[in-house]
């Protein structure tokens, strides 16, 4: 379960997250951002809930898609938000609407709930006991939501406007070259749901 809570949260990249969401807290008040990212926090954790326990089910009776079609159609998705991650940076997708509750789908989805975490939600729910697997969930929201909360206050802490602004181009930069990361996750998943298909024999 540990194993299964450390990969999640590597794929998550709640570093990442603080990164792409720090616009959204430039704009939004304190509670307002609060308010948004827990409602974002709750749709992720129980669609990943949804296919914890029906993932397998979803994809091979409802929708009759083979698991590594849609592992390579992830991978594409993801090649494609590297792309303009790198050359837009921070303005690349969120964009502040009157609704707070559309944002905090729009920070969801994708952000949150993605290919790579579906498809680690899916094998959890094949490794781990369902009391587990929902376990191990609870452990990564809490775990995601501590951590970019805690970030956000302390970009707020640092007094000097010269820090903050120091502090600011710094996660720009880092923005950026988490897309070539993010892209080459993309590829990884590309190449392994080809390869995959191909040794079932199905190419």
């Amino acid at each position: 379960m540990i194993s299964a809570i450390f990969s999640f949260l590597v794929m998550l990249n709640p570093f990442a997250l603080f990164l792409y969401l720090k616009p959204v807290m430039k704009d939004l008040p304190d509670a307002d951002f609060r308010t948004v990212f827990l409602k974002a926090t709750t749709i992720s954790f129980f669609v990943f809930v949804v296919f914890l326990i029906f993932g397998d089910v979803v994809f091979q009776q409802v929708f009759r898609i083979n698991f590594e079609s849609f592992r390579i159609f992830g991978g594409i998705v993801l090649f494609s938000f590297a792309y303009v991650f790198i050359v837009q940076g921070k303005k690349a997708f969120i964009q502040i609407k009157g609704d707070l509750n559309e944002l905090a789908s729009e920070i969801a989805l994708p952000f949150m709930v993605g290919a790579g975490t579906i498809s680690l939600t899916v094998l959890m729910g094949d490794e781990l006991k369902i009391w587990k697997g929902i376990v191990s969930l609870v452990v990564i929201m809490l775990v995601n939501f501590v951590f970019i909360m805690g970030m956000k206050q302390l970009r707020k802490s640092m007094r000097s406007k010269r820090i903050q602004t120091a502090f600011d181009k710094n996660m720009e930069l880092l923005l950026r070259i988490n897309g070539f990361f993010l892209g080459a996750i993309g590829i990884d998943m590309v190449v392994t749901g080809i390869s995959n298909l191909i040794r079932a024999g199905e190419w």
